[in-house]
C-alpha cells in the first residue's frame, strides 16, 4: 500500500476524536484511535495498537508499523471516524 493520504483528512480525523473522542490527560480516545500532540503543538500523533502517523510542520507525515495490513485497517478507522462524526 502506498501512503498516500489526504492532509485535510487527517486534520479532519484529529479535529473530531479532539471534539467528539474522550479526554485522558492530554490525549483524547475514539474508537480505538489516539490522538496528541508534542508539546509545542506543530507535530499530531495519531495513532492505534498497532500504527503510528505522525503529521507535522508543512504537513508531512509518516507512518509506522510493521505490517502492511494494520495499516489499512489503521486507515479504515479513521475513514470510518470521518464519516461518522
Amino acid at each position: 500500500m502506498k501512503n498516500d493520504i489526504d492532509s485535510k483528512f487527517i486534520l479532519s480525523v484529529f479535529d473530531k476524536i479532539i471534539q467528539h473522542g474522550e479526554k485522558k490527560g492530554e490525549e483524547h480516545f475514539l474508537m480505538g484511535i489516539k490522538v496528541y500532540t508534542d508539546f509545542d503543538g506543530y507535530t499530531l500523533f495519531v495513532e492505534d495498537a498497532q500504527v503510528q502517523l505522525n503529521f507535522g510542520f508543512h504537513n508531512q507525515y509518516h507512518f509506522n508499523y510493521e505490517k502492511e495490513e494494520h495499516c489499512e485497517k489503521f486507515i479504515k478507522k479513521l475513514k470510518a471516524i470521518d464519516e461518522e462524526y
